[in-house]
């Protein structure tokens, strides 16, 4: 596995960020224009009809088949870097840090997570920016 850094850190699944959702988008394609050619010969249409709901229905189910444990993910490192910034602070993290500003703290060391999540409140920094800010990389090897 390659080291994580602010530039290498994103989650890539072949089979589903790719191969699925390629196969998934060209049949729904493909199902539309079945539909327009089945309409345009005058045919039965209720089988292409249906072949396009399925297809519609995969789209569906594949996006929040990624969304959902994703959320859960969020909030479990939310809860996560809030008692870490407990343990090192003795209070909770500021409330005015969002939900993506938490999770691009995550990265940060205990050394340097002080400050960004100080400052992330302070000055709205974004995920992006807050990332850059990291000198010394946490890595997340469990992130989905």
């Amino acid at each position: 596995m390659l080291e994580q850094n602010s530039a290498h850190h994103a989650r890539y699944v072949k089979g589903y960020h790719i191969i699925l959702s390629a196969f998934l988008l060209i049949g729904t394609v493909a199902s539309i224009v079945n539909i327009y050619l089945q309409w345009a010969a005058h045919y039965d249409m209720l089988n292409s009809i249906l072949i396009t709901i399925l297809f519609v229905c995969g789209l569906i189910t594949g996006y929040y088949v990624r969304q959902f444990p994703l959320k859960a993910q969020d909030r479990a490192i939310r809860a996560e870097e809030n008692l870490r910034h407990f343990i090192l602070t003795h209070k909770a993290i500021d409330s005015r840090v969002t939900m993506s500003q938490v999770i691009a703290l995550r990265f940060a060391s205990d050394d340097e997570f002080i400050v960004l999540a100080d400052r992330a409140a302070k000055e709205s920094l974004s995920p992006a920016e807050i990332k850059k800010e990291i000198k010394k990389w946490r890595a997340d090897h469990h992130r989905m």
